[in-house]
């Protein structure tokens, strides 16, 4: 904490100003004749240009006024636009070695389902069943008598027998309250008789479609819910307070900025987007936020929820419509082609009919919708791909598909056919290549979490993080994309794959900007763009690869303020 005060204290450092103009051969000021309200100087300052080419333009100094980039060059001539109350702030690169970058752009986070984790029981990287029930026992020991227990995050990939856990072994330390707790995909869960009691769940009980209730040897539920079959209990559940979600999704907001994450486009409920818009009117909302929509809800009421909030709001607005295809890989219910090598018999679990969802897919779009669909399975992808393929949906709507997996090579050339971008989280690979080459086959593994031939295909690549799925931290995602290797450093996941760091910064930064349409102000720092940029204590250009994994973000700037430094929320 010392060496960051003494980072903090050396940018503060100002100069006298003095009354001119930068000049620079690439870019024009935004308004020659504006005072900047900040300027940053003596720096290492990434614009974001070149990133895709491996070719990164840097510059010295960075002048920010209105909540964009007014200016960039060299420090002499930066300055020389300061006014008398313009904030000057000395980097001194050269000695405490921090670096600036455009902020990042999650292209895939859940807000509202991380703040609910956060608020509830907490699973995440639990090692082992007994300690997932030592940390649900001690919640439930202090809860409110009749207070469900939500939240879950775990993932028994991470135990030593991989084996499910069960109703019968929540019963023992939930105390008589209802426990339902997702998987750490959210693809499948574990509920407690309790919990199947208040849903009416038996083992008579039909799954609706797209899901399965997981039964004993003698037909009775073992509590695990998949896919669909969750709704079953969560429609009993009853909501957070407003003042339980609030909290929720501003941790959740905190933690995205403690990363260096500017903007991000989420899918969490309505509720959620109804606390970030209060948020905004009272000043509140520190984060730049393009909500998804349920692609599943009926269009009249999506045409509503569209109309709702302005959709040209830089902070907040409505995007595109998210649809799940299938489920996970982890929960063996991601849809395949071919059944799972691990579970003969298996293909995962659809969540619609090819029918249902290019009806569903034409509607949508000559709504004037951008469509997004959740396919981690080759054969969900295809199912994916065939419905944009439909006569009357667009192509010009950026449509995309998200996480992208598994996608047989012979379907990779119709992403840049029907102009679909590939919206994936390098970050999951560091989680799953413990398992996924059993799941899939030595065939299907070559072929997955394949980044670097969606490129080649000329596709389109937007990262994220799939938070709270993962960590929203995109350093994780920067190192996967550029080592395919786990942070031990010991395992490499078919490294034909891997990305040059210039290509996965972009995919962070510029890649994401375009698939919400942002491109022309998100992303780079140059002038007319958006002043969202980060200070980190190391160059993620020049560094090793394993180093990346400890960068640590000094602050975190939105629209040229504030919004974090030093792990507090800036004001």
């Amino acid at each position: 904490m010392r060496a960051y005060l003494k980072i903090l204290a050396a940018m503060l450092a100002s100069a006298l100003p003095c009354v001119a103009q930068p000049t620079h051969a690439r870019h024009k000021p935004m308004h020659p004749k504006a005072t900047p309200e900040m300027i940053f100087y003596n720096g290492v300052i990434y614009t974001g240009e070149g990133f895709a080419q491996d070719e990164p333009r840097t510059v010295e100094a960075m002048a920010v006024g209105t909540g964009k980039v007014m200016a960039v060059g060299t420090s002499e001539a930066i300055q020389r636009m300061a006014g008398p109350r313009t904030v000057l702030r000395n980097l001194d690169s050269a000695h405490t070695g921090v670096v600036v970058f455009p902020g990042f752009n999650d292209a895939h986070t859940h807000l509202g389902g991380a703040g609910s984790t956060k608020l509830n029981v907490d699973l995440t990287g639990v090692k082992s069943p007994s300690e997932m029930l030592d940390k649900i026992a001690a919640y439930a020991k202090s809860a409110p008598a009749g207070h469900w227990l939500t939240g879950g995050n775990w993932d028994q990939t991470l135990w030593a027998a991989k084996v499910l856990p069960t109703r019968a072994e929540l019963d023992e330390v939930t105390g008589g309250h209802p426990a339902f707790l997702d998987r750490i995909d959210g693809h499948i869960a574990i509920a407690n008789s309790a919990a199947l009691a208040a849903a009416g769940i038996t083992g008579r009980t039909r799954a609706p479609q797209g899901g399965a209730i997981d039964l004993d040897a003698s037909g009775e539920p073992t509590g695990i819910l998949r896919e669909s079959a969750k709704d079953l209990v969560y429609k009993v559940i009853p909501p957070p307070s407003r003042e339980e979600r609030r909290k929720g999704d501003a941790l959740a907001i905190e933690d995205a900025l403690s990363h260096g994450v500017t903007s991000v486009q989420d899918f969490s409920d309505w509720q959620d987007f109804l606390i970030f818009e209060e948020m905004e009117k009272e000043g509140a909302l520190q984060i730049r936020i393009s909500e998804w929509l349920p692609f599943k809800a009926p269009l009249a009421r999506l045409k509503r929820m569209r109309a709702h909030h302005d959709r040209n709001d830089p902070m907040l607005h409505t995007g595109m419509l998210k649809g799940f295809m299938d489920g996970s890989l982890g929960s063996h219910t991601a849809a395949m082609k071919a059944p799972y090598s691990d579970d003969p018999g298996n293909t995962g679990l659809p969540q619609y009919t090819q029918a249902q969802l290019n009806r569903m897919a034409v509607e949508r779009s000559q709504a004037g919708f951008q469509l997004g669909f959740h396919a981690i399975g080759d054969e969900a992808a295809a199912m994916a791909l065939e419905a944009y393929a439909q006569p009357g949906v667009s192509r010009t709507a950026r449509n995309r598909i998200e996480h992208a997996q598994v996608v047989d090579p012979m379907d990779i050339p119709r992403f840049k056919k029907l102009g679909v971008i590939a919206s994936m989280q390098p970050n999951h690979l560091l989680t799953d290549m413990n398992w996924a080459e059993a799941r899939l086959g030595d065939r299907r593994a070559a072929y997955s979490y394949a980044w670097k031939a969606f490129l080649d295909a000329g596709v389109p690549l937007a990262f994220g993080t799939d938070y709270p799925v993962e960590p929203i931290t995109p350093f994780r995602g920067l190192y996967a994309a550029v080592t395919r290797m786990n942070e031990a450093g010991t395992m490499t996941y078919f490294p034909a794959e891997k990305l040059s760091r210039g290509v996965a910064l972009d995919a962070y930064t510029q890649g994401s900007a375009y698939a919400e349409f942002a491109e022309k102000r998100k992303g780079k720092l140059i002038p007319g763009y958006d002043a969202d940029f980060i200070v980190v204590d190391r160059d993620l250009y020049k560094i090793s690869a394993a180093a990346i994994l400890g960068t640590q973000v000094i602050e975190t700037f939105v629209a040229g303020k504030t919004s974090y430094v030093h792990g507090a929320v800036g004001r």
